[in-house]
């Protein structure tokens, strides 16, 4: 008997995954008798995953009780083409408002797989394609799993800020021992949510067999017929006397004290907890604990902060807010780099890797100019060695990037990208030169971090075609496009940077151009005010610890070696000269870029963090010293008068994509939804701004 529930009104309507039943002549495949094979399909393409949520469990449940009604030899399960099962259907819970509505959620999942395992007839799963969350849960509730050479699996609960709610915390731990157990459900998850290729998935033991697509169903039912006429035996080892059970989970929870930059934070914790407790557990207990945990994460706000933040991020890859209509977007077929430093180096291998056409760069001479050229080559070659890119493919892509100290190589480009030193006159110079070369067509972006993107149009016949087009650091690996528009860039300009920040697979949000536009603004007066702190009289640890209990994943001073005090600094000048006095210049921060003395920290060989002698011996301090609940009171107070003023300002639309650009482009946890939810739950929104910026129940608890 399962259990019944009802989805609480306002709940977008479920799609539906039916689960159809079909016969399978096992005589074929080696073995009498049929398998009764359950299809998963939610009757749409592989765009939209199968999902799993209350009507969906339903049917999968009443097509098991038919299933075990035809007295098979064998369950099968399986999906549609291309997928097996994307989890849960997530979009209800933010909609739950009482604890009994999740635990019965993650009961119902809980009553409906079990069976598999417990019908007494041998249950396969064959995992044909993507598998993730509840999908993947399936399978481990199956006897003997399969799984598509192609095919990516997962436990992302964790970062999601919930735990695997349907037996997955409890079976994978048992199936595969705790420190498996522990790199799927923690550290894959604390990774960016990293997934399983089919051959890790092998070798950890979550699958028995992979197989090529081509023929996956056929070698998946020979594979079942062969366990069921003993021709092929799969042993399970017994873990629970396994001595690497403290270990493992030390492993864990010092992979989440790092990620969450030492804060304790629930779904890790709670995730870890399950885990423990499968080595004495029964299965029917842990499933228990599970739903126990489900229910009291979903009834949290970091949670609802969470779920918020991930369905921002995947709703905003899908639509630029602001975007003007694609097809006003002009073709890109030649791609044009100003600069060959580290940083032109990185935008001219991502835009070389995703356009695919001709990329040329420049410098102020050629030996730096084929310097660039070369460390994207080498990047090439890298790839290769690491069996990411095939060697025909790099040898295509090296033979499309040159270099060159003559700009009019850029003769033919329909979009430049600079990259030179920040400094407005030269970027001023560079665009009038270029002008004189290019059409007027031709688009002119800058990765400026800070400048006036409008005064380096100033002076130019077609000022209209000069867009903001800032990334951060590391290029490939940080997903946010700033892109800032000056009142004079047309609708084609800017249409046609979407539709190279698609194409290089970022996420954007178009923004006004204003002084650091969104990210630096933001993170400029956060570290400014505990930069300040310290410069008072704090001392730099108290201040630099201040906000640990929040779960950044680095400190203030941490951050500030990542970006550089130079570049800190020279953000800070340009802030300070256009935003006030708000933004103040720390001297401290001025003598170390006299001084040359590039971090606060030292990395010892341990990876320890201890601070630098020759940083601490620059410290210009004063006597007011301030308790670490102060230095955090007035950083986060800073933050909200900040975002607060951008979007009085009209820096952005909204304040979700403030929240986006502090998700994706400084990687601030979901838990804090960015960081305006945070804001809002602490009471700090409405105490320094007089309101929130989400309405209740958005990003929080109703």
């Amino acid at each position: 008997m399962t259990t019944e529930i009802q989805l609480p009104e306002g709940a977008p309507e479920e799609v539906v995954t039916q689960a159809l039943v079909r016969d399978v002549d096992l005589t074929a495949f080696g073995h009498k008798g049929t398998l009764a094979l359950i299809t998963l399909d939610n009757g749409l393409d592989h765009t939209r995953p199968n999902t799993f949520g209350p009507q969906s469990l339903t049917a999968l449940n009443n097509a098991i009780t038919e299933a075990i009604g035809r007295s098979p030899a064998a369950i099968g399960i399986t999906g549609k083409p291309f997928i097996f099962a994307a989890g849960a259907d997530l979009s209800a819970l933010s909609f739950l408002s009482k604890r009994e509505q999740s635990l019965a959620i993650g009961k119902l999942g809980h009553d409906v797989f079990r069976r598999l395992d417990e019908c007494g007839i041998p249950t396969f799963a064959f995992i044909n394609g993507l598998a993730l969350g509840g999908g993947l849960e399936v399978g481990l509730h199956c006897n003997y799993r399969t799984l598509a050479s192609t095919a990516f699996t997962g436990l992302p609960e964790v970062f999601l800020g919930l735990v695997p709610g349907w037996g997955g915390a409890t079976i994978l731990p048992k199936l595969i021992g705790p420190e498996r157990a522990v790199q799927v459900i923690m550290l894959n998850a604390l990774n960016n949510n990293t997934m399983m290729k089919a051959k890790d998935a092998l070798s950890l033991g979550v699958v028995d067999a992979v197989y090529e697509p081509s023929d996956f169903l056929e070698r998946s039912i020979t594979f079942a017929a062969q366990i069921l006429s003993g021709k092929n035996k799969i042993e399970r080892k017994d873990y629970s006397s396994d001595p690497a059970w403290e270990s493992a989970l030390a492993t864990g929870k010092a992979a989440a004290l790092k990620k969450y930059g030492g804060a304790e934070i629930a779904s890790p914790t709670r995730a870890l907890e399950l885990i423990a407790a499968a080595r004495t557990n029964t299965r029917g207990a842990g499933f228990d604990a599970e739903d126990s945990a489900l229910a009291d994460l979903t009834m949290s706000d970091p949670l609802r902060a969470s779920l918020y933040a991930f369905n921002l991020i995947q709703k905003k890859r899908k639509k630029v807010e602001g975007a003007p209509k694609p097809a006003l977007a002009r073709k890109v077929t030649k791609v044009g780099v100003v600069g060959a430093g580290l940083m032109a180096s990185q935008l001219a291998l991502l835009l070389l890797r995703n356009l695919k056409c001709p990329v040329v760069m420049t410098d102020i001479d050629q030996e730096r100019a084929d310097k660039g050229v070369a460390w994207v080559k080498n990047e090439l070659a890298k790839l290769v060695e690491k069996k990411r890119m095939s060697e025909e493919s790099a040898h295509r892509l090296s033979l499309l990037i040159t270099g060159s100290a003559d700009q009019g190589t850029f003769a033919g480009c329909d979009f430049i990208i600079e990259a030179i030193f920040e400094e407005l006159t030269l970027k001023q110079e560079l665009f009038k030169k270029l002008e004189s070369i290019i059409s007027p067509e031709c688009v002119l972006a800058t990765n400026t971090s800070s400048l006036s993107v409008e005064r380096m149009s100033e002076g130019l016949n077609n000022p209209e075609r000069v867009i903001g087009f800032h990334f951060f650091n590391p290029v490939a690996v940080m997903p946010l496009l700033e892109i800032a528009r000056t009142t004079k860039t047309d609708d084609a300009t800017t249409a046609t940077a979407v539709s190279v920040g698609k194409e290089l697979k970022k996420t954007m949000i178009i923004c006004k151009d204003a002084p650091g536009f969104v990210v630096n603004r933001l993170l400029t007066r956060f570290m400014g005010e505990v930069t300040d702190a310290v410069d008072e009289g704090t001392p730099p640890e108290i201040a630099d610890s201040a906000m640990r209990s929040i779960g950044f994943p680095m400190s203030p001073f941490e951050l500030l070696d990542l970006v550089g005090p130079g570049v800190a600094l020279h953000v800070s000048e340009t802030l300070h000269e256009n935003l006030g006095p708000r933004y103040r210049i720390s001297p401290t921060m001025q003598a170390m870029v006299a001084a040359k003395v590039r971090n606060f920290y030292i990395k010892g060989s341990d990876g320890k963090l201890t601070p630098n002698p020759e940083a601490i011996a620059l410290l210009k301090q004063g006597s007011v010293a301030s308790a670490p609940e102060q230095v955090r009171e007035r950083a986060l107070n800073a933050l909200a008068v900040e975002a607060r003023m951008m979007l009085d300002e009209g820096v952005v639309s909204t304040a979700a994509e403030i929240d986006l650009c502090m998700l994706m482009g400084s990687g601030w946890p979901m838990h804090l939804g960015g960081i305006l939810p945070y804001l809002d739950r602490e009471g700090i929104s409405e105490a320094v701004c007089g309101q929130r910026f989400h309405a209740p129940g958005i990003a929080s608890l109703p």
